[in-house]
């Protein structure tokens, strides 16, 4: 009994802990509009920025800026069913002194004013809400493809270091080789040019003995 209390208890701490949008208002060209917040996104703004772009490009679309905004205009979210709708986000960070978490805010609108609120249309409010709640695993899934583009850059530059480092060392090998053939070379000229200069000194040696005293 105990098991199954702690093991609920987790369940519900889980769902706290995952729905973190909520319904709010912002300010939008001098109005409030309704929109939706996520504030604990584990991620640097730019990050969310650039991953909601990804994901909106390989859609098809197109982002523009707008008072802080980037919106995507007649796009659909399989998330929110077949329809048609602006989309409107915003990712700043969390506070001054921390830069890596974010503050998603989300609008939805279809078009012109027509900004979706929880009491307009709740079904595609609830699934927006449930999309930003869900926002964090396509920001960990787009930050992993980032990681390993900048790991295979790196694997990429080691491996020609490593290339090149082979490349000197064979060079070093040959010229040790080479290094190695000259020393030879040397001592045996070394050898031959003693012999030469004992001979030679010998030959000195009995034209002094042949002077006459």
């Amino acid at each position: 009994m105990k098991q199954l209390f702690f093991l609920i208890s987790a369940c519900c701490l889980y769902t706290v802990s995952i729905a973190q949008t909520r319904a709010t208002t912002t300010d939008y060209q001098k109005e409030s509009r309704p929109a939706l917040v996520n504030d604990a996104v584990p991620f640097p703004a730019k990050t969310v920025e650039n991953a909601i772009e990804d994901a909106f490009s390989k859609m098809g679309y197109k982002g523009t800026s707008s008072k802080g905004f980037t919106v995507y205009k007649g796009a659909k979210l399989a998330e929110l069913g077949s329809g048609t709708y602006d989309f409107y986000f915003m990712a700043d960070k969390k506070s001054r002194n921390d830069k890596e978490n974010s503050i998603v805010t989300m609008m939805i609108s279809k078009g012109f004013d027509a900004f979706i609120s929880e009491s307009s249309d709740e079904a595609v409010f609830g699934k927006a809400r449930i999309y930003l709640d869900s926002l964090r695993n396509m920001l960990a899934a787009y930050d992993l493809e980032q990681q390993i583009v900048v790991q295979e850059e790196e694997v990429k530059k080691m491996d020609k270091k490593n290339t090149s480092l082979q490349d000197e060392g064979k060079d070093l090998l040959k010229k040790r080789r080479k290094l190695e053939d000259e020393i030879d070379d040397n001592n045996k000229a070394q050898e031959k040019q003693v012999k030469e200069l004992e001979k030679q000194r010998q030959i000195l040696d009995v034209m002094k003995a042949k002077r006459k005293h």
